[in-house]
């Protein structure tokens, strides 16, 4: 009886560390991850400010171009380096970087500095959110892990809503170069809590084991070459074009040496055997194709309210509210579900056809749909995203050994990202051609260069005629983008009926006691 008792005594500690030193944890990673998904936001409302004072306009799209390039090409390598070396000392290091950059950037005398800078800075924010994720999944069992994605959500809401409001108010007072400072007092607080409570197991690395170099240098070039194709295709460069081409081919090529290559490394940087894990594969491509749709949802949605129906691009963030408040409060409760029960097959499916209908709902809005109409379209949207957003990760995470957790982490962040970037070049390709197509044939072909937006003030000084042209046009582009949404969408659906429901780790009172149980109290303690 003692026996038992004991173990059941380990299996409580490990299915509910509840420290305040875990805690006080998790609230530094939030902070982290805050930074990584807050920048960019941030950034973007600057960025007029940053082109009047340092010049260099027709560099603009690098300063977020080299920003979202180093974050994707060095994902992979942060998630393999946490497994090897050990998660603390990684985590540290790339918070460190992101907070150099970031004060680099907020120096920059002109406009190649700046990139430069930004890269470096996307160097870090590509450790960020795996560590967060890593570090989560060490110290959570997957069961208890459902507790935190309300928090996660709420941390992504509050980037999406907050970030054009911190950012546009931060360069209106204080100017532009504290878009980047204020990372600074931020990541200090992150790296003082973590350097003095996060304690993990060491890893000792293994005796002959060797960095992966070409494996990392082929996948990098692959990674890089997939999201330039996806940033310039339609933009800098036409579709057909030799850059274009070129870089597809190159790309292609690159990812194609790098599975050989992983199948003949010692220590791969990707382990292609995490992928015979069915439930693993499956949750990468769910995983693509809600960045695929999220990223898209977010860029065209405040386009279409600033240009139909007249809202004011200050408020770009708030015009998002009811998607991201949906999908928290969804998020939040499903967590809170597979905690209790340790059930969620039924996630993905019911959010894949959640997704499905809120971007067709999405493409039926025209000219005379009203802003609650389509907030009510917004939140059916954000309520399939919010069954599917985290549940993508502790899957996949479940799917593998606690070795790869790290690479575990880092593949489903890099599918995500991923399938942002080809979100927003397709659903954008078809947006700009049906909005040119559309100005056409009112007569309006003019109007624009490339990608045809005018916010609202811009579009109140036009002539009526051709103000009525463009928001036919623009509700034109938004059909085509969310309909081709739609039809991706249509694919997650269908993958998740083929995700079987495994037992998570660390299950709940009533689960038998496990080994793994008793690992995961020993993190716990070690906190």
């Amino acid at each position: 009886m003692a026996t038992k008792q004991n173990v059941q005594a380990v299996q409580g500690e490990a299915a509910d560390p509840q420290p305040r030193s875990v805690r006080v944890v998790l609230l530094a990673l939030m902070i982290a991850m805050l930074l990584a998904m807050l920048d960019n936001m941030i950034i973007g409302t600057a960025m007029p400010t940053i082109v009047g004072e340092l010049g260099g306009l027709e560099h603009l799209s690098w300063v977020v171009t080299a920003y979202t390039l180093a974050t994707a090409a060095s994902t992979p390598l942060w998630g393999k380096l946490g497994d090897m070396f050990g998660r603390k000392g990684v985590f540290l290091t790339s918070i460190v970087i992101f907070l150099i950059g970031s004060a680099l950037s907020g120096m920059a005398q002109d406009m190649g500095q700046l990139i430069g800078f930004r890269a470096v800075q996307g160097l870090g924010a590509g450790g960020l959110m795996v560590g967060v994720m890593a570090i989560i999944g060490d110290l959570i069992p997957p069961r208890e892990r459902g507790k935190y994605q309300g928090m996660m959500a709420g941390i992504m809401a509050l980037a999406m809503i907050g970030g054009p409001l911190v950012g546009g108010t931060i360069t209106d007072h204080w100017g532009w170069r504290w878009s980047f400072y204020i990372n600074l007092p931020l990541g200090a607080v992150a790296l003082a809590m973590l350097s003095t409570v996060l304690h993990l197991p060491k890893k000792q690395r293994a005796t002959g084991t060797r960095i992966d170099f070409l494996g990392a240098a082929l996948l990098t070039a692959g990674i890089t070459a997939i999201v330039l194709v996806t940033t310039w295709g339609g933009t800098e460069y036409a579709w057909g074009s030799a850059t274009i081409v070129g870089l597809t081919i190159g790309g292609a090529a690159a990812l194609a040496a790098f599975l050989f290559v992983e199948t003949r490394a010692s220590d791969p940087i990707m382990p292609l055997h995490i992928f015979r894990s069915r439930n693993f594969t499956l949750m990468s491509l769910i995983g693509f194709i809600t960045g695929f749709v999220m990223f898209g949802a977010v860029l065209y949605l405040p386009i279409f309210q600033q240009a139909v129906q007249g809202a004011s691009a200050t408020n770009s963030g708030l015009l998002l509210l009811p998607m991201l408040l949906s999908m928290m409060v969804v998020s939040l409760v499903v967590g809170r579900f597979t905690t209790s029960t340790g059930k969620y097959k039924a996630f993905p499916i019911v959010g894949g056809a959640l997704m499905v209908a809120g971007l067709f709902l999405l493409s039926t809005m025209d000219t005379g749909t009203s802003r609650l109409v389509s907030g009510v379209w917004m939140a059916v949207l954000g309520a399939g995203m919010g069954f599917l957003m985290q549940i993508t990760m502790l899957v996949a995470q479940n799917s593998v050994e606690m070795k790869d957790m790290g690479v575990a982490s880092s593949s489903t962040t890099l599918f995500r990202t991923l399938g942002s970037s080809f979100g927003v070049a397709i659903m954008g390709a078809l947006f700009t051609s049906r909005v040119q197509d559309e100005m056409a044939s009112r007569g309006g072909a003019g109007l624009t260069e490339r990608t045809a937006q005018l916010d609202a003030a811009s579009l109140a000084k036009l002539p009526a005629a051709l103000r009525e042209a463009y928001q036919h046009a623009v509700a034109s582009g938004t059909h085509g983008a969310f309909l081709i949404g739609s039809a991706v969408a249509v694919l997650g659906f269908v993958l998740a009926f083929f995700v079987k429901e495994v037992a998570l780790r660390g299950a709940g009172p009533a689960a038998e006691p496990k080994a793994e149980s008793g690992d995961t109290a020993k993190v716990a303690e070690t906190v």
